[in-house]
C-alpha cells in the first residue's frame, strides 16, 4: 500500500513514481481531490489520473486483509460520521476478515469515538494514517514520523521512489533465490552486459573481481530500487566490508547506463585467468507450481485490473520458459496470480490464454 499526499497546486508527481505505485500496489486506487474534496475510486491501472497539477491524497492498495474488490478501495467512511473518511498504509492484526479490510473495520470502530482522541488511538499502531473531513475540507496525517517527505510530497512508503539503478549477476538475478527476498517490488529494466570485461568466478557463490579489462562482459539483470531496498542489499552483501559497491557502465537494450554493482576480491587468489564465466547460472531458477489464494497474497502479484468479486480459486502455473512475444524485448513474463502475465521489460500485458498458447 502507499499513500501519496500533494498539498500544493501545480506540483506534479512523476509518471515513474505513479506507475511504480500502481505496479507494486495493484488492487485499487482511491483519491481525495483537495481542490474540491471529491472522492473517486479507480483501478490501479488508472494511475495516470494523478499525473496532474491538482492537489490530492491518493491511496494505492495492496491487499493483505479483505477481498480484492472495488468496495475495499480506500478511503472508508468512519462509522456514522459520513463526512469523515480514513486511509491507512499498514496491517492491523485482529481487524477485518476475508471480505472486509482491516482499515474499514478500524474506520467503523473509531467513528464511534470522539474525534479529538483519534491521534492517541492511531499512535498505538505501527501504521500510517490520513483522515479527511469532507465537510470542513481538511485532512490530518497521523504517525507522520513513519512517512517519507521528498520534494514537497508525502509518501507513506518509500518503495515507490526507485531512484537507484543496480546491476546484479548472482543470486539476486531475476528468478533466482534472493530475487524473491529483495527485488520482487523493484522495477526490472532488463538483462544486459557490463560494458567492460571483468572476471566473474564461482566458488560456491559468484564473485565479480574489480579487474577491468580481464575476463568477460558479464551478463547482469538491471533493476531500479528504492533507497531502502539498496540499503537492504548493502546489508546482504556486507558492503563495504565484504563486497564493495561501485558504479560501472552497463549496456541494456542498446543503451549504456551507470549501475551500482558489487565487487569482491575473495576469489582473486584462486582465479587463474581461465575459469571465469560470462554468466552465473549454477542456481536453477525458482518456478512456482500451484498456489491457493492465501499463497497468492504473499507472492509478487503485479496484476493491475483486479476488481472481480469472486477470486476464491486455485490455479496451476505453467511458466517454464515463458517470455515476451516481442522479439526486441524477450524478457521473462511474470504471472499475476490470477489471469494475466506481465512483461517487466516492455510493460506489456498478456491474457493467460494467449500465453499458454505460446508454451
Amino acid at each position: 500500500m502507499c499513500i501519496i499526499i500533494i498539498k500544493q497546486k501545480n506540483q506534479v508527481i512523476s509518471r515513474e513514481v505513479a506507475k511504480n505505485s500502481a505496479r507494486i500496489n495493484p488492487h485499487g486506487l482511491g483519491i481525495v481531490w483537495l481542490d474540491t474534496f471529491e472522492v473517486t475510486y479507480h483501478k490501479s491501472s488508472d494511475y495516470k489520473v494523478i499525473i496532474t497539477d491538482r492537489p490530492f491524497i491518493a491511496h494505492f492498495r495492496y491487499a493483505t486483509i479483505g477481498a480484492i474488490t472495488k468496495s475495499n478501495t480506500h478511503p472508508f467512511v468512519c462509522g456514522k460520521n459520513k463526512d469523515e473518511m480514513l486511509m491507512m498504509n499498514g496491517t492491523i492484526n485482529g481487524f477485518g476478515n476475508d471480505k472486509m479490510t482491516d482499515t474499514e473495520d478500524l474506520a467503523i470502530k473509531i467513528g464511534s469515538t470522539a474525534r479529538h482522541t483519534w491521534k492517541n488511538q492511531l499512535a498505538n499502531f505501527e501504521a500510517r494514517f490520513v483522515s479527511v473531513n469532507l465537510r470542513h475540507r481538511s485532512f490530518q496525517i497521523y504517525n507522520r514520523h513513519l512517512y517519507t517527505y521528498k520534494d514537497g510530497i508525502w509518501y507513506s512508503k518509500a518503495n515507490v521512489l526507485q531512484d537507484n539503478v543496480i546491476a546484479v549477476y548472482g543470486t539476486l538475478k531475476k528468478g533466482f533465490g534472493n530475487y524473491y527476498n529483495y527485488l520482487t517490488n523493484a522495477k526490472h529494466i532488463g538483462k544486459g552486459k557490463t560494458q567492460d570485461q571483468y572476471p566473474l568466478v564461482v566458488n560456491g557463490l559468484p564473485y565479480l573481481l574489480d579487474e577491468k579489462g580481464k575476463g568477460k562482459n558479464v551478463v547482469v539483470d538491471v533493476f531500479k530500487v528504492s533507497d531502502k531496498q539498496l540499503a537492504q542489499i548493502d546489508r546482504l552483501e556486507s558492503h563495504p566490508h565484504w563486497y564493495i559497491r561501485k558504479q560501472i557502465p552497463v549496456v541494456v537494450k542498446g543503451k549504456t547506463i551507470l549501475c551500482w554493482t558489487y565487487f569482491n576480491q575473495e576469489a582473486e587468489n584462486y582465479w587463474n585467468g581461465r575459469n571465469e564465466v560470462e554468466s552465473y547460472e549454477n542456481q536453477p531458477k525458482w518456478r512456482p507450481s500451484t498456489f491457493s489464494l492465501e499463497e497468492v497474497k504473499t507472492h509478487d502479484c503485479t496484476q493491475i485490473d483486479l476488481f472481480d468479486d469472486d477470486i476464491e480459486q486455485e490455479f496451476t502455473l505453467q511458466m517454464d520458459s515463458l517470455v515476451c512475444k516481442d522479439t526486441e524485448c524477450n524478457n521473462d513474463l511474470v504471472f499475476d496470480g490470477f489471469n494475466q502475465f506481465h512483461c517487466s521489460g516492455c510493460d506489456r500485458w498478456y491474457a493467460e490464454n494467449d500465453v499458454m498458447s505460446m508454451s
